[in-house]
């Protein structure tokens, strides 16, 4: 059952609360003061805290400033005999969820608490869901060629610098991507990803920065563009090197005034983006042919990171096997398969053109064809299938 914390001086207020809620099936305790309050909320899991606003000792604003140190996705719901619009302002400014006057409406204190214990499930809901996230980028391995890897991450992930990403398909770029802006200040925002090889060279620019209405044939209403969606955030450009010249021009402006024009339109509008660039192409060689311009190379790469392929970290096939074969047996709803050491010695001597994501779609082929226990021989007979 939902646990509410009632926060106030008033015993007839905290009794009146408690028996109402109570009556709805909550949990509820008592605190007499905002000492007492914050004390409790160190001690026990809450899910809506209810917190008068005048009370001796401690005010409810310093009580809920205070309380998003020790239990910050708890909403507050701030009630007061005193109440005005200025208060109720200032409250929800410092992280109340909603003001309720005393006496409170009957109907709207159980309407308001709902609503609060609807956010609090939604909050926890994305927490759950952003660490299945980070466990599906997981980078897995302890190769030197990938603690490399690593240790740039973590010493650029904490600054705006802009990133470009480099190596063969299938290696993990998306993690790299992904390992940034986890470890970011950026982190809260948004992570807008955008697969430049797999958009025509006509949309990219809409696609990139919106259109207005009636710009073109098809432009039938307004579309926000993949920078706005970024904003406060990253912009991941997949595949960079894939980009027309047209739209690596408008790219390049936008990087350098940190503005963008909706295509079809003349307002310029302001971003705050971070972006980070990815692509198997070999950028240098691509300016020499006159496909890839080279001051927007330059405004890309002010940081470098160079994934490996597979094949220059086989000391991680193991490791990867072992997170694959949990990985699949936790889509597939069954126990995880057993492989012999001789099987994985085997996997680490083939040719992994494919990268991680070859090894991977390997991984499921055994776990489907062979039995309980992957073998040598389930290997050597369904790694590499012969095609008729």
């Amino acid at each position: 059952m939902p646990k509410i914390l009632i926060i106030d001086d008033e015993r007839s207020i905290r009794s009146t609360l408690k028996e109402i809620l109570e009556y709805e099936n909550y949990t509820v305790d008592e605190a007499a003061d905002g000492e007492i309050g914050l004390e409790q909320l160190g001690k026990n899991k809450y899910d809506v805290v209810l917190c008068d606003i005048k009370m001796p000792k401690m005010d409810g604003l310093e009580v809920l400033q205070r309380a998003r140190e020790v239990a910050p996705d708890v909403p507050f719901i701030m009630i007061s005999a005193h109440g005005t619009i200025d208060t109720a302002v200032d409250a929800t400014k410092k992280g109340a969820y909603d003001f309720l006057q005393k006496p409170p409406d009957l109907n709207r204190l159980l309407v308001t608490v709902r609503n609060a214990l609807d956010k609090a499930n939604l909050v926890t809901e994305t927490k759950v869901l952003k660490k299945k996230i980070s466990k599906n980028f997981e980078m897995v391995g302890n190769s030197p060629a990938l603690e490399k890897v690593r240790r740039a991450i973590d010493k650029v992930a904490q600054t705006d610098a802009r990133v470009l990403i480099t190596g063969p398909n299938g290696a993990g770029k998306e993690m790299v991507a992904r390992q940034l802006h986890e470890k970011s200040n950026r982190a809260s925002g948004p992570m807008i990803e955008v697969n430049c090889a797999a958009i025509p060279s006509e949309l990219i620019e809409s696609e990139l920065f919106g259109h207005e209405k009636g710009s073109f044939t098809s432009a039938v209403k307004q579309r926000i563009g993949k920078f706005e969606q970024a904003n406060g955030g990253t912009l991941f450009l997949d595949e960079i090197g894939d980009m027309s010249l047209s739209a690596q021009a408008k790219v390049l402006r936008a990087l350098q005034e940190n503005k963008i024009t909706r295509v079809g339109g003349e307002k310029e509008i302001s971003v705050d983006v971070r972006v980070v660039a990815a692509t198997n192409k070999d950028l240098l060689r691509e300016i020499e042919e006159r496909n890839f311009r080279e001051d927007l190379y330059h405004r890309l790469g002010v940081i470098l990171i160079h994934v490996p392929p597979l094949n220059e970290r086989r000391e991680d096939i193991p490791d990867l096997v072992q997170k694959f074969l949990a990985d699949i047996a936790r889509d597939y709803g069954s126990k995880p398969k057993r492989i012999t050491p001789a099987a994985l010695t085997f996997l680490q001597q083939l040719d992994w053109r494919g990268n991680i994501r070859e090894l991977r779609n390997v991984v499921e082929r055994l776990v489907i064809m062979s039995d309980d226990e992957i073998s040598e021989e389930d290997a050597r007979s369904f790694a590499r299938p012969a095609v008729s």
